[in-house]
């Protein structure tokens, strides 16, 4: 397998896993974190978690992200190839975002201390380390 196919099938891995995290925030878990102030805290950036309704229309977001890094479906490459483009797309910019601190453009209200640290340290880096990941799909050298 080559370095780019291990890229793409990190990131569909990855999207598919936190799309998964959004599922169980959106029936009540708080895992990794002991409650639900703690997660709002640090996932969020306010001082409550946004319902189950947007939890789960995050969820679907990331799982749709993660078919269309994976080259799925496969009987419409053109469709697929601009949908991982957007994907990294998004993900470029809510990372470059992040990384500056400016977070609460896309997401207002997303200000606390914690989660700000949390989102140069982990967030940030990540969405930009996706965004690649999903850029080399769309490029179709990853599959």
């Amino acid at each position: 397998m080559t370095i780019e196919g291990i890229a793409v099938r990190m990131s569909v891995g990855t999207l598919t896993a936190i799309a998964g995290l959004h599922v169980a925030w959106g029936l009540g878990s708080s895992w990794p974190l002991p409650d639900r102030v703690s997660l709002a805290d640090a996932v969020v950036g306010q001082p409550g978690v946004p319902g189950p309704a947007a939890c789960f229309a995050a969820a679907g977001a990331l799982g749709t992200a993660a078919l269309l890094v994976a080259g799925r479906p496969r009987r419409k490459p053109a469709a697929v190839r601009l949908g991982a483009f957007g994907v990294a797309g998004v993900l470029g910019l809510r990372g470059v975002v992040g990384l500056v601190g400016r977070t609460d453009l896309l997401s207002p209200g997303s200000s606390s201390d914690r989660f700000r640290r949390l989102d140069r340290m982990a967030y940030s880096p990540l969405c930009l380390a996706l965004a690649v990941g999903s850029a080399v799909s769309a490029g179709g050298s990853g599959r």
